[in-house]
């Protein structure tokens, strides 16, 4: 079943007199529990269709169905809506508060959905379960390794239990054995039932996904599946898997 479906989708700045097509033509679907990666160099698009997938803007035209719903011109407030109760941000800077602990961090997005003390208790303490950093809840994040503070972060983006975690590099201000460790943290999310859409221009990265998506100048150039012994075709070519 498609959780997101986009459909037919166009991206245009105007830049004086010409028009930057930053995506041209996007046709894409994400079904429910899916692990799928974006990939392409700087300047392929796949960070402004990170921005449409993450209701952050809206297309200049197509449209896209976030769980049924179209939400490809809906106003600013109701897409805000959308974004605390169905999307799970996770950054490549951590973005935590600095002057909070992780507990407060991550309880954050609870309150403004105006979740009950008690309830936002319980949730924060099983996402910090969840991620391996239940003895940290009261450090803050310059008392965290960077590894340690995406896991907060991470904690942060799944506590309200969204039915998509959308990972921009998050594996890209850390060390090899910390990025092991967080793509691990995300296999382990993602073989719990979440859907995770992972943006990336590396492609050991990527081969973590069921499904990677190749862009380039703003359209989708390839799709590869990634299970042993299949053959997938994109864009009229046939991929041998990774």
């Amino acid at each position: 079943m498609a959780l997101i479906e986009i459909k037919d989708m166009y991206k245009i700045y105007e830049m004086g007199s010409e028009k930057v097509h930053a995506l041209d033509g996007i046709n894409l679907e994400i079904d429910e529990r899916e692990f799928v990666a974006i990939v392409g160099p700087s300047g392929s698009g796949k960070s402004t269709l990170m921005n449409m997938i993450g209701c952050l803007d809206v297309p200049t035209s197509g449209k896209y169905y976030l769980d049924n719903e179209d939400v490809s011109a809906l106003p600013d407030r109701r897409l805000a809506k959308i974004r605390n109760s169905k999307i799970g941000f996770i950054f490549q800077q951590f973005n935590l508060f600095q002057k909070m602990n992780a507990y407060e961090n991550i309880e954050r997005p609870l309150k403004y959905a105006r979740v009950s003390r008690q309830r936002r208790a319980d949730m924060t303490k099983a996402a910090l379960e969840k991620v391996g950093l239940s003895d940290r809840m009261y450090h803050k994040p310059n008392e965290l390794s960077g590894g340690q503070q995406q896991r907060v972060a991470i904690a942060r983006a799944l506590v309200a239990n969204p039915p998509v975690l959308l990972a921009d590099e998050p594996t890209g201000n850390l060390d090899s054995k910390s990025s092991n460790e967080i793509m691990n943290l995300i296999k382990d999310l993602h073989s719990a039932g979440n859907t995770i859409i992972l943006i990336t221009h590396e492609h050991d990265i990527a081969k973590e996904a069921d499904r990677i998506i190749n862009m380039s100048d703003g359209r989708i150039v390839s799709e590869i599946r990634n299970v042993k012994g299949d053959i997938v075709v994109g864009k009229g070519k046939k991929y041998e898997n990774l």
